[in-house]
């Protein structure tokens, strides 16, 4: 789980398909991503609503504080390759945005983490179940090589 570190280590809240046991977590194990290491379960302390769409079932927190559960995850300390890497994952700046948020780790202390989350989504995705907690299991992922190539998950978040 560990490569040689670049630059400055990071602190990185994941809810969805990269935590331990879920389907992207291969992207935080693997040397030539980068660096990453597994710091502690937590939970943020702002209310979201976390949300599973697109055909494809992809989790995401929409922009919307204070609506939804205190979203349960994982932190990671990750270095700028393996940041650089994950970005690439979220297709940030054009899927996925980032900001950082606070976050309350199991031993209770607050920490500031980036957070991965969805700023411009349809409404209609407001309506779907909030989740506090993701697990693959029950609605099965769709990873990016078995996705049509037609149907891209950023125009397809009201499916």
């Amino acid at each position: 789980m560990s490569a040689k570190m670049s630059g400055n280590l990071i602190k990185v809240f994941v809810y969805g398909t990269l935590k331990r046991g879920e389907p992207n977590h291969h992207w935080l194990t693997r040397p030539e991503n980068g660096h990453s290491r597994f710091l502690c379960e937590a939970q943020t302390v702002v209310k979201f609503p976390l949300v599973i769409g697109t055909r494809y079932n992809i989790p995401f927190i929409l922009n919307k504080p204070g609506v939804g559960h205190n979203v349960h995850g994982e932190v990671y300390e990750v270095d700028d390759t393996m940041f650089a890497n994950l970005d690439v994952l979220e297709d940030y700046p054009n899927y996925y945005d980032r900001e950082i948020q606070q976050i309350k780790t199991e031993n209770n202390e607050h920490i500031d983490c980036w957070l991965y989350l969805i700023k411009q989504f349809p409404e209609k995705l407001l309506s779907k179940r909030y989740l506090e907690k993701y697990n693959s299991e029950a609605l099965p992922y769709c990873e990016r090589s078995e996705r049509l190539p037609e149907v891209k998950a950023k125009d397809d978040m009201t499916y």
